[in-house]
């Protein structure tokens, strides 16, 4: 099976770049087997399609607009389900086209994998700056944890990589 971590995100926007920051931490962590794939779709939006019509299994790493008793670092997850019925929060950017509209472009294209996965982080801000801030830095540790989790528990184990 083919699975796609699929990042993205402005990185001139501080946390909005959440889910390159989070690609690039992964990559300079892990080794993933070669079934895994690793994507900073940037500011890509409906360009980047392909990408996840070219995968079985896809995990989408964004950010998404708070509600009003949500706090910055909060991570939701959702489910393709979700994206089709149109339940996911307001788009954060313009990268966004929208999930929704990505994917029905690849259902209509008979192209769209059956199991998608977004991780929505909330942003504590969005001005300009390469950085995460603190919420955002522990979010992406705790993310880390639990994807790295999960691939390890469907037989897709990443292995750290040795720092010395």
């Amino acid at each position: 099976m083919k699975v796609l971590i699929f990042g993205a995100g402005n990185l001139l926007l501080s946390d909005e770049g959440f889910g390159v920051h989070f690609i690039q931490h992964l990559e300079s962590h892990y080794t993933f087997p070669k079934n895994v794939e690793l994507f900073d779709a940037g500011t890509l939006g409906i360009m980047a399609t392909h990408k996840i019509e070219e995968a079985e299994r896809v995990y989408i790493i964004d950010t998404v607009t708070a509600q009003s008793n949500e706090v910055p670092g909060q991570c939701f997850r959702y489910e393709k389900e979700e994206f089709m019925r149109h339940q996911l929060p307001v788009k954060l950017s313009p990268h966004q086209i929208g999930i929704q509209e990505m994917l029905m472009i690849s259902e209509l294209r008979g192209c769209c994998p059956s199991q998608i996965t977004l991780f929505g982080v909330i942003p504590a801000s969005t001005e300009l700056g390469d950085t995460l801030t603190p919420p955002l830095q522990t979010c992406l540790e705790n993310l880390t944890a639990t994807l790295v989790r999960e691939l390890t528990e469907s037989g897709l184990a990443p292995q750290p990589i040795n720092r010395r």
